[in-house]
């Protein structure tokens, strides 16, 4: 792990957990720069117990969008990790060009301030909605990707190498629909909506999504897309752990959903790799230096979480969700900040 690292999107569920995680086991880390643009959430977390007066951190108030203000940040760092996005699929449907700003453009500025600034790495976190996508921010986020993948090549003369991972839900994020359920189980709900009783998804612990990240930085060459092997479920199965009382209600697919999220796309296999515990998807235009040992998958390979071999069972995700709520559980013994948001997508 090098010595100096950046995070955009620093204060969000990832970035919190990733750094607590560097801090705790790189102790020949020097410095994170945590870089974010909302002023009251840099402020709650360097007041958490696990950040509060550590020297290492430095907060940066800034918005991807801003290349010169990231420019600045930049300056002197060895490693960025590129976590900030507009997320939210029905926000990014009826804001479309402030996803684009954000989540292509952006991207665009942390490719060339890194180039310009010499930074060894750069890893940019995916989502499995950037695999064939059918909403806006999925196709954003496969664009962001396609472009961090040829910012090794991009680079030219300079040493920059930049690197994707790829994972589903996190089940110990605020966008995941544990919480809206819980709220809706809270508030005496009658019954539990389902959009569609065929639908799975991919879930995996923000503990996984970090150990992700670091395996990267520890392998990448450039070039290289990180997909993580992770457990499915059944949505029905997810309400049925949350709430076996309550009856379910099919209340039809919402637009840019899908039925199975999907990882890998049967058009990428041919540039698939597998290992023990993830894939690494090669670029298709760019040359790479294919330095990774790992055994190629079957042209007609597809990874989705409707044909996953890895499969929560109910009292599994019982236990996920009781770990989920241990540790959003603050020291006064109350939730979290932010934990109650309320977001389904």
């Amino acid at each position: 792990m090098e010595r100096s690292i950046l995070v955009t999107g620093g204060t969000g569920s990832f970035g919190k957990k990733f750094i607590q995680h560097i801090l705790t086991n790189y102790q020949h880390v020097e410095r994170i720069a945590v870089f974010s643009r909302d002023e009251f959430k840099q402020f709650e977390m360097s007041n958490m117990p696990e950040f509060a007066g550590n020297s290492k951190l430095r907060f940066f108030l800034g918005d991807v969008r801003d290349k010169e203000r990231l420019m600045r940040a930049i300056d002197g760092v060895d490693m960025v990790i590129h976590a900030a996005a507009l997320k939210q699929v029905p926000a990014c449907e009826y804001n479309p060009f402030e996803a684009v700003k954000t989540n292509i453009l952006g991207a665009q500025n942390i490719i060339e301030t890194s180039i310009e600034r010499n930074v060894k790495k750069v890893i940019a976190l995916s989502t499995d909605k950037a695999c064939s996508p059918i909403n806006l921010y999925g196709a954003t986020k496969l664009c962001s990707d396609k472009l961090f993948i040829a910012g090794s090549v991009y680079s030219g003369r300079h040493n920059t190498r930049f690197s994707v991972v790829r994972y589903g839900n996190v089940a110990g994020s605020r966008g995941s629909v544990i919480p809206f359920f819980q709220k809706l189980i809270r508030e005496g709900a009658k019954e539990l909506p389902i959009t569609d009783y065929r639908m799975t998804r991919f879930w995996l612990k923000l503990e996984s999504a970090v150990d992700l990240v670091c395996l990267a930085a520890a392998k990448m060459n450039g070039g290289e897309l990180f997909v993580k092997k992770i457990p499915s479920m059944k949505m029905t199965d997810l309400a049925k752990a949350m709430a076996p009382h309550l009856p379910l209600k099919e209340i039809g697919i919402r637009p840019g959903e899908k039925i199975h999220e999907m990882m890998i796309s049967i058009e990428d296999a041919r540039n698939t790799i597998e290992m023990d515990n993830h894939y690494v998807i090669y670029p298709d235009a760019y040359p790479s230096e294919r330095k990774l040992s790992g055994k190629p998958v079957q042209n007609d390979f597809e990874y989705h979480s409707g044909n996953n071999s890895d499969w929560l069972n109910i009292e599994q995700m019982r236990n996920l969700i009781a770990e989920i709520d241990s540790n959003n559980i603050n020291e006064k013994g109350t939730l979290k900040a932010g934990w109650r948001v309320v977001d389904a997508a």
